[in-house]
């Protein structure tokens, strides 16, 4: 659920139309985005924005209670699985799964919001909490 404001609009509108439950993934420049699943693109170049100026935008902006990162990220970006673990640590529970299922669960997200990150496995899939 949406918490305050943000000035992408898009960004905006997906997440005050976030219900409890409901899913976003938040994907570098190279994740798959499936059909039928809103695309918002902020990329500008490679690297920018990063993955990590993104996530921590509408984190600032929305209440998640679950990710997921794909597994591979454990052995293959490290600064992925340490943002993961601070996660963690700030209460929202954290999943793991291979990236074949990571992107199977892309499907049913209100939308992925594709960055310019290019770094292996920068791709995260937030669920909605509540407020309350």
């Amino acid at each position: 659920m949406k918490k305050h404001g943000h000035l992408n609009r898009d960004i905006a509108r997906v997440l005050a139309r976030m219900g409890h439950t409901d899913s976003l993934v938040i994907a570098d420049c190279g994740l798959p985005v499936p059909d039928g699943v809103e695309c918002i693109d902020v990329s500008l170049a490679v690297g920018v924005p990063d993955f990590f100026a993104v996530l921590d935008s509408v984190l600032a902006d929305f209440k998640a209670e679950r990710a997921v990162f794909a597994s591979e990220a454990q052995t293959h970006n490290a600064a992925v699985v340490a943002r993961s673990r601070e996660m963690a640590a700030a209460h929202i529970a954290v999943e793991n799964v291979p990236h074949e299922e990571f992107k199977r669960r892309c499907r049913e997200a209100k939308a992925v919001i594709r960055t310019g990150e290019c770094s292996p496995y920068a791709n995260v899939i937030l669920h909605s909490g509540v407020i309350f």
